[in-house]
């Protein structure tokens, strides 16, 4: 998603800066009485002249630009989660895989049942969440698992590894 917004911010910056020249350049030539290159003045007048701000087409107009703004607002103003981590020295971990080698770390730990793992940044730094469903006495045992494959993987020292245990009983 980081391409697309990248995109589409230099598409948006593209189109603004040409529009801003060329209607520097319209109200330049409108100042000093030339006519006007690419608006017909008298047309666009005539045309505004008539138009009323609650005609069906002004408001389509207005309420479709303002969804695409908001839209573009959202999804710039978003968090991500990355693809990537950094992992120092140049390389990179992808976050999906490091998650499964974790998860599959944490699973191979004796009395656990199903493992899942979520790795979140905070900063410069990143973090696994480890979500485990078995005996909550492994808790040590999964730290330890998930802490080895970090080490198998070379990877710089991660933040605090978290470790949650739910408790397997549901109110009835």
């Amino acid at each position: 998603m980081r391409t697309a917004n990248r995109l589409a911010t230099l598409l948006l910056a593209v189109v603004l800066l040409v529009g801003g020249v060329l209607l520097a350049v319209e109200a330049l030539l409108a100042a000093a009485g030339r006519p006007a290159l690419l608006v017909d003045l008298a047309g666009w007048a005539a045309i505004l002249g008539k138009t009323r701000w609650d005609d069906w087409a002004v408001r389509a107009a207005a309420g479709g630009a303002l969804l695409l703004g908001l839209g573009l607002l959202l999804a710039e103003l978003r968090r991500w989660r990355p693809l990537r981590l950094d992992a120092g020295d140049g390389w990179h971990l992808h976050r999906r895989c490091l998650e499964r080698r974790l998860a599959v770390a944490a699973g191979s730990v004796p009395g656990v049942r199903r493992a899942r793992v979520r790795v979140r940044r905070h900063g410069a730094q990143w973090r696994p969440r480890v979500v485990v469903t078995g005996d909550p006495a492994t808790r040590d045992e999964v730290e330890f698992a998930v802490r080895q494959e970090l080490h198998r993987l070379a990877t710089p020292r991660p933040g605090p590894i978290e470790v949650w245990l739910p408790s397997g009983r549901r109110a009835a």
